[in-house]
């Protein structure tokens, strides 16, 4: 499990496509303590096993499944990524459960400035707006937001500076695909409530 708060960005070295995807990253600062091999460590919002490490570098391979739900597969060497590593027992959890399971992929739209910050709407399709609500939490490439605007089929979050510096999230523009993973409550309540007939119309016409 996750937080969405971004402790590394990385660089990709290397892209390598034989029986499959295997990305090889390296954390542009080192960490405080070593990764492992085996460990989990999210990056751009998916959760990868590190297949071999040394120092801050380390390889991951990636499921099949995986490179057709995210944006791994158009990475390239000299790419930024998120990273962040598993939650432990004991650490903080200051931004939202995260599990690394991306729900699909969405397009940049629009970046507007406000002032100091600047506002991100990005097309995510109508199953995951649908699931979504106003000042709830989205995951967007890893980093855990709050969704500040909603509409059928698209979401928009607000940046402060530090995200913007901190994250890959500044650097992008409109056309670039993001990893968009919902938040996991929201998607257990949907369901539920779809099993037992409790739709949006179903609601107005009993007076909601």
């Amino acid at each position: 499990m996750f937080t969405g708060l971004i402790q590394r960005i990385g660089t990709v070295k290397r892209v390598s496509r034989g029986a499959g995807l295997v990305l090889e990253i390296a954390a542009d600062e080192n960490w405080t303590k070593p990764l492992e091999d085996g460990e989990s460590v999210a990056v751009n919002g998916v959760c990868l096993t590190v297949v071999k490490c040394d120092g801050s570098r380390f390889t991951a391979d990636v499921l099949r499944e995986t490179e057709s739900r995210t944006g791994l597969g158009e990475l390239v060497p000299g790419a930024k990524v998120n990273l962040e590593r598993a939650l432990r027992a004991g650490d903080a959890m200051g931004g939202h459960i995260v599990q690394g399971h991306v729900d699909c992929r969405g397009t940049i739209a629009a970046k507007m400035p406000k002032g100091r910050d600047f506002q991100l709407k990005v097309r995510c399709g109508r199953v995951l707006a649908s699931q979504s609500v106003l000042k709830g939490s989205i995951a967007i490439d890893g980093v855990s937001l709050t969704i500040s605007g909603l509409g059928d089929d698209w979401l928009a979050v607000d940046l402060i500076p530090t995200t913007a510096k901190e994250t890959t999230l500044g650097s992008k523009k409109v056309g670039d695909t993001v990893n968009l993973e919902g938040d996991i409550v929201g998607k257990y309540v949907a369901k539920q409530t779809a099993r037992q007939g409790l739709t949006e119309e179903a609601l107005h016409e009993a007076g909601f």
